[in-house]
C-alpha cells in the first residue's frame, strides 16, 4: 500500500502538473506559448503521461481510475512486475484510487503556483477553468459521455494489449497513444479519459484563490467520471473475453 501511494501520487501529480501546465501555456494571457494550438496541447499531455509513467513504474503506473477499473474488469493483477506482483484486493484498489486523486489535485495546485501571475491576469472564467478540467464544445451529456467512453476504451484496451506486444516501448507507447486519442477523439470534450485528471484539478480550481475564476461547472463534472470508468470497464471485459 505504501508503494502504491508514493508512486501513484508522484506519477499522477506529474501528469496533471505537466498536462494542465501545457493548457495554461496555450490559453492564459501573456505566456510564451499563448495560442500554441491544439496539437501543442496534445503533445504536451502525451509527454505528461510519459513522465508520469516513468515516475510510477514500480506500481504499474495506472495514473487513472479508468485504468484501475479496466484492470479489475480484465481479471489481471494490478501489476505483474519483474521485482514484485501487486494483486487485486480491496486495500490495493482503494490505494490506487486515492493516490490517483490526491496526485491529480496536488499536480494542479503546483501548476497554479507556476502560472499564478498569469491566472491573475484578465481572462474569461471559462478559460481559467479549461486549464484545470475539461468541458464540451457542444454540451450534450449523453453524447459527451459516449465520446469519453470511446476515447477511454481505446486507451485502456490498447494499454492492456501492450502486454501482448513484443515492441517493449513502455512509456513512449502510452504517450503516443494519448497524443493519438487527443488528436483523433479529443475535439468534442477535450478528452478527459481519466476521472482523476479531471476531478482532482476541478476541485483545485474550486478551492484556489483565483481572481475572476467563476464556477467550476459541477453540472458537467460527472461526465468525465462516468464516461471514462465505463470505457475502462468495457475495455477490460473485452480483453478478458478475448485473452483470458
Amino acid at each position: 500500500m505504501g508503494d502504491i501511494f508514493l508512486y501513484e501520487i508522484m506519477g499522477t501529480g506529474l501528469l496533471t502538473l505537466l498536462g494542465c501546465g501545457v493548457v495554461a501555456n496555450v490559453v492564459l494571457p501573456k505566456t510564451k506559448g499563448n495560442n500554441g494550438g491544439w496539437l501543442l496541447i496534445n503533445f504536451g499531455w502525451g509527454l505528461a503521461v510519459f513522465a508520469g509513467v516513468y515516475a510510477a513504474w514500480k506500481t504499474g503506473a495506472h495514473l487513472n481510475p479508468a485504468v484501475t477499473f479496466g484492470i479489475l474488469a480484465s481479471g489481471a493483477d494490478f501489476y505483474d512486475g519483474a521485482l514484485e506482483n501487486i494483486p487485486v484486493n480491496f486495500g490495493n484498489t482503494i490505494g490506487y484510487l486515492a493516490a490517483e486523486m490526491i496526485g491529480a489535485f496536488l499536480g494542479a495546485v503546483i501548476m497554479w503556483l507556476a502560472y499564478k501571475q498569469h491566472f491573475d491576469q484578465d481572462a474569461e472564467p471559462a478559460t481559467k477553468l479549461a486549464v484545470f478540467s475539461t468541458g464540451p464544445e457542444i454540451r450534450n451529456p449523453l453524447w459527451n459521455t459516449l465520446t469519453e467512453i470511446v476515447g477511454t476504451f481505446v486507451l485502456v484496451f490498447v494499454i492492456l494489449m501492450f502486454g501482448h506486444s513484443p515492441a517493449g516501448l513502455g512509456p513512449l507507447a502510452v504517450a503516443l497513444l494519448v497524443v493519438g486519442i487527443g488528436a483523433s477523439l479529443g475535439g468534442p470534450t477535450g478528452y478527459a479519459i481519466n476521472p482523476a485528471r479531471d476531478l482532482g484539478p476541478r476541485i483545485a480550481h474550486a478551492l484556489l484563490p483565483i481572481p475572476g475564476k467563476g464556477g467550476s461547472d459541477w453540472g458537467y463534472s460527472w461526465v468525465p467520471i462516468v464516461g471514462p470508468i465505463l470505457g475502462g470497464v468495457l475495455a477490460g471485459v473485452l480483453y478478458m473475453g478475448a485473452f483470458a
